[in-house]
């Protein structure tokens, strides 16, 4: 169970605002090279701010998960019903905490569960970062304390925690994966669940908490914010909770010059016509890199999700990729931890189309994909982008399946996608697509180190006449 904090329970510091506006110093061509600079920087602070205030402020949101430092469960098995979700995760129940870090460091417990069940506490800064894990790959099984420590703590490890983590910003997203094996492990997941909980380190300590801070003014994110100048204004309010490095200071500097700067608000209606250009213009040539980027070197496999998603030392200070990430699928997890690799074609570049083609996914002898934990491929309806209905009720093959699997003679496996069900003795071999368009989610969590290095690729989907 979780523990509400009183003394934060959305009581945040409030930013005092100097009536003074920011200054615009650059000419309209260097504020357009600024602009596209800041807005790669910015864009996935102010995506992951969307996300916060719609989970942990804005209590009329159907999205709203819980307030400050209280964790939310979901556990439920997904089907075809489910239609709430785009492209569910069949894989894992899910917990969610948004941590305020700024009064006291907060403690983590985590409960022992069995070894062959994987879990992980997927933890985010404000830049999208995931800074640390817990769980099975980081820090085992057999739970324990952890305590998530802004960046400007300072003080003794107490007692009875296992390890501290630091952050780089003052608010932090905790992501819980919890691995669901099926509709029967339902109320096992629940109570592992029920084990997640969360303290402030007062409360651990049993001292009395620090001061209760004012409340923060949140600013309710507008449709258009992330594409345009309103960009920076968010941008500008977030950078108070979340600090810049000392690396990052000749950057800030030169963001000063169109007016981004956390000590005066940002403005955008105080900028005069040719200003607002030079900015909106700035921020398109952010998107062309992105779209250069996306249709040549993600597109040929140049670039994967391994480089798009990491710590900070892992991006080290690339803000096209951490844009790309924050663009492509916000949250993303490192590639140690979990990898996701998509099928929307057959092996000649064709849309899948199950109206049209049968399919089959060979994995050759040894190959199968490495996943220390486990691993799943899902089917999706190309339109709905839900999961399919079928006879079988079966909308994913996984690892934990390969014991009813046939193998083919060599040893190697392969899967059959289609519409209509193949002969009986392929049938344990069927994944059910819809009749039209699909696309499939191949799922390695824990993969081996030749996922990250390239050496193990997916193999295609082959199509066959129907």
């Amino acid at each position: 169970m979780s523990h509400p904090v009183t003394a934060l329970s959305g009581l945040l510091l409030a930013l005092s605002v100097s009536s003074a506006q920011a200054e615009f110093n650059a000419s309209l061509d260097e504020a357009r090279q600024i602009a596209t600079e800041a807005y790669l920087y910015g864009y996935p602070v102010v995506e992951t701010y969307k996300v916060l205030f719609t989970q942990a402020v804005d209590r009329g949101s159907p999205g709203f998960k819980a307030p400050f430092n209280q964790i939310a469960s979901s556990a439920r098995v997904f089907t075809p019903k489910d239609t709430g979700v785009t492209t569910p995760n069949p894989d894992t129940a899910d917990s969610y905490l948004w941590m305020d870090l700024r009064s006291e460091p907060l403690v983590l417990t985590l409960p022992a569960i069995a070894p062959d069940r994987y879990y992980a506490v997927q933890l985010i800064d404000l830049y999208s970062q995931n800074f640390a894990y817990l769980g099975t790959r980081s820090t085992g099984n057999q739970g324990g304390r952890y305590m998530i420590a802004g960046p400007d703590w300072q003080g003794p490890v107490p007692d009875g925690i296992d390890k501290v983590i630091h952050s780089q910003s003052q608010i932090v997203h905790a992501r819980y994966s919890t691995q669901l094996f099926n509709a029967d492990d339902l109320e096992n997941v629940r109570a592992i669940q029920q084990g997640y909980e969360v303290q402030p380190l007062s409360s651990f300590l049993e001292q009395s908490p620090p001061p209760v801070l004012p409340a923060v003014a949140w600013i309710r994110p507008e449709g258009n914010v992330s594409d345009s100048p309103a960009l920076f204004r968010y941008l500008n309010f977030m950078m108070a909770f979340a600090p810049p490095l000392d690396s990052e200071s000749e950057l800030l500097q030169r963001f000063r010059k169109i007016g981004i700067d956390t000590d005066k608000p940002f403005e955008e209606i105080s900028l005069d016509n040719a200003q607002r250009r030079a900015l909106q213009a700035g921020i398109e040539d952010g998107e062309a890199a992105f779209a250069e980027l996306r249709n040549i070197d993600i597109v040929t496999h140049q670039v994967s999700s391994a480089d798009l998603y990491g710590s900070p030392d892992r991006l080290s200070g690339n803000y096209l990729y951490r844009y790309a990430g924050a663009r492509l699928g916000l949250f993303g997890n490192s590639v140690e931890e979990a990898s996701q690799m998509d099928y929307v074609t057959d092996a000649s570049g064709q849309p899948l189309d199950a109206a049209k083609h049968n399919y089959t996914l060979h994995f050759a002898k040894g190959q199968l994909p490495p996943a220390r934990a486990f691993w799943s491929l899902t089917l999706y309806d190309g339109a709905s982008q839900q999961l399919v209905d079928n006879a079988l009720d079966r909308y994913q093959i996984n690892s934990r399946m390969l014991d009813q699997l046939k193998r083919d003679p060599d040893g190697g496996l392969t899967l059959h996608l289609q519409h209509n069900a193949p002969g009986n003795d392929l049938q344990s071999n069927w994944l059910p697509a819809p009749e039209g368009r699909f696309y499939g989610v191949l799922r390695l969590y824990m993969p081996g180190p030749q996922v990250a290095s390239g050496q193990w690729k997916q193999p295609p989907l082959t199509p066959t006449s129907k």
